[in-house]
């Protein structure tokens, strides 16, 4: 069963002597407002890191004696082929055969359908299926109509960029590896086998993204409180599992969710957001605890409950 529920949600994470998200257009620096100076995280960027979370949690592994559940697949994973997804559901469905011909015995011959556009009935299940089945299309929505067509899906859950508190500063480090890659390149180098690189990390920035749940969408897509719990889980602790070189120290620190009792709502959620403030404590902060974040718990709009996550 779907939720019911309408909730809103705030969500504070840091990152200390790291990249939190590269720009390619900008030389993997790292993202910025360019009229203000304060760092930028995408949606997608935090989608990716729930989806890797979910991915590693729940996956599919024959070797399991408890293997994951089929609900919890991802769609959008590192170097899949979308329109094999989508074939999926096709197959499953038994929709890729057209109707059964007699052949020259008078036994029914099932041919493979060429060309798949889709339309009507079909898409809808197909459709249907693939909510059922991958966890990010029915929390997150997905566009599945490129060839094989599975129609298009609007999530209940949408994020927004995560915006630093405080501007950023993006600083450039010169890195040098005691090996080159090749015996041309160790030539041209005389036998002093280095290879330079540059690295771009941000001191310390706290970072606050925003995050929406329709329970109407919901509904389309099957999203239960069973993935909500999932979701929660995967926002608290998707940053202990993403760990690299290049994205040095990051980790949730807050998530507070507004949980309201209608699925309309009871309360505009830009006025709950403002509910939590973050205060700088010290000039120039290199930590969390050099932050204070504030909640305004009182007299919250009637029908509205405030939770802590993490």
């Amino acid at each position: 069963m779907s939720i019911a529920n309408r909730y809103d949600f705030v969500l504070l994470f840091d990152v200390k002597d790291g990249n939190p998200n590269g720009d390619p257009d900008a030389g993997n620096l790292p993202r910025l407002d360019a009229e203000t100076g304060h760092g930028l995280v995408t949606d997608v960027a935090l989608k990716r890191k729930v989806r890797n979370f979910v991915a590693m949690t729940r996956d599919q592994d024959e070797r399991d004696p408890q293997p994951g559940e089929k609900r919890f697949e991802i769609y959008v994973r590192e170097k899949a082929i979308l329109n094999l997804q989508n074939q999926r559901a096709y197959s499953a469905l038994q929709l890729d055969v057209e109707p059964a011909e007699a052949d020259s015995d008078g036994a029914p011959e099932k041919k493979p359908v060429k060309k798949r556009k889709g339309g009507g009935d079909e898409v809808n299940k197909a459709r249907d299926w693939m909510c059922q089945n991958f966890f990010d299309v029915r929390t997150f929505g997905a566009v599945m109509s490129t060839g094989i067509n599975c129609g298009q899906v609007r999530g209940p859950v949408q994020l927004t960029f995560a915006r630093s508190v405080d501007p950023i500063i993006a600083q450039e480090h010169s890195i040098t590896r005691m090996a080159v890659a090749t015996e041309a390149e160790a030539e041209k180098q005389g036998g002093d086998n280095r290879t330079m690189g540059r690295k771009h990390t941000v001191p310390y920035g706290l970072y606050v993204a925003h995050g929406f749940i329709s329970s109407f969408l919901a509904r389309q897509t099957g999203f239960s409180d069973a993935d909500l719990e999932l979701l929660w889980q995967a926002l608290g602790q998707m940053f202990d599992h993403d760990r690299s070189a290049a994205r040095g120290e990051m980790a949730t620190r807050r998530l507070y969710v507004f949980k309201h009792e209608s699925e309309l709502g009871n309360a505009p959620a830009h006025s709950l957001f403002e509910r939590i403030q973050v205060v700088r404590k010290v000039d120039v902060p290199r930590s969390f605890a050099d932050y204070e974040v504030v909640v305004n718990e009182a007299e919250l709009p009637s029908g509205v409950t405030l939770l802590s996550m993490v």
